[in-house]
């Protein structure tokens, strides 16, 4: 079998310092965050959502986002966004002087409970007042919509669900729509009939994005598959951070260096300079105090801590 052309190039969109310490335990300081931050930046991402503006006691772990923000290092070059779940949120971004956001809602209606306190339908008012209000203010706008792929309560969903609410959050004016696979569950054929479902339906790919989780192992197959269907935008995060805290079983994200050393080898252009986004995985894991899962950062973490080794010995 030939794979298909594939594109020259592809965006990674960094969600670590979001995705991924949103289900820790510890509280990071907020100096902690922005050095994890600062070596994202410098090894060639160039889209990272660094925050989310929810309340504090639901997250702690981002209690910190505009102390963050004012951190960072502004670059002409770099984005950074903020995960935003309502207007009141929206509010904080626009304060904290971000200039791209994301929102967020599920496929399924018991997850979307679970993880907003409200139906889809609420959830999905609410973003059609909030989408414009930040295209008005002059922000970019990513809508997620989790458990496309699956739901760990309700197990299937439907994708015609997917496909409305992808309808309504476009023609409220978001200008791309993230695929999620919340738990894990997708696989490389429903990866592909969803994404050909979106696109027959008339949804541009170049709209579209995905967000994978390697639960089960299979985001680096689905993120191959998601490419040969034209996908060129992948969420990742550093060393396989993150998961979901109201979705059991949810381990974490695909992780970048997986991602970058993948699409390289093949030749698809990430724009990523890959031993240093390893040490920025080595770092997080210090800051951490555990081992991370990426199977890259494994490789490149054992030969950093045996050259210390070998360097004291």
């Amino acid at each position: 079998m030939v794979l298909g052309a594939l594109p020259a190039a592809v965006r990674v969109y960094e969600v670590s310092p979001r995705d991924g310490l949103q289900n820790e335990t510890a509280i990071i300081s907020t100096a902690q965050k922005a050095a994890l931050i600062e070596r994202l930046v410098a090894s060639g991402l160039r889209d990272i959502e660094v925050t989310s503006f929810v309340r504090p006691r639901w997250i702690p772990q981002l209690a910190d986002a505009a102390e963050l923000v004012a951190l960072l290092p502004q670059l002409p070059d770099v984005n950074y966004w903020g995960l935003v779940p309502n207007v009141v949120g929206l509010e904080r971004a626009l304060q904290s002087g971000m200039r791209g956001v994301g929102t967020v809602l599920s496929a399924s209606e018991t997850h979307n409970k679970k993880n907003l306190n409200r139906t889809v339908r609420e959830s999905l008012a609410g973003l059609e007042e909030l989408i414009p209000v930040a295209k008005d203010e002059g922000m970019r706008v990513r809508a997620y919509i989790s458990t496309v792929f699956g739901c760990p309560y309700e197990g299937h969903v439907a994708p015609e669900a997917t496909l409305a609410l992808a309808e309504r959050l476009l023609a409220a004016g978001c200008d791309e729509l993230v695929l999620g696979d919340t738990v894990g569950m997708a696989n490389p054929v429903q990866v592909e009939q969803i994404i050909s479902m979106l696109v027959d339906r008339g949804i541009a790919i170049d709209a579209l994005a995905v967000h994978f989780h390697d639960t089960r192992g299979t985001a680096l197959a689905n993120a191959l598959v998601a490419l040969q269907c034209g996908i060129t935008t992948f969420d990742a995060s550093v060393a396989g951070l993150g998961g979901c805290p109201y979705a059991p079983g949810a381990a974490g994200n695909l992780a970048s260096e997986d991602l970058v050393q993948m699409f390289e080898a093949m030749g698809v252009r990430t724009g990523v300079h890959l031993d240093r986004l390893a040490d920025a995985g080595v770092y997080a894991e210090e800051v951490l105090g555990r081992e991370l899962a990426g199977r890259y950062h494994q490789f490149h973490a054992g030969s950093v801590r045996r050259a210390v080794r070998s360097h004291t010995a």
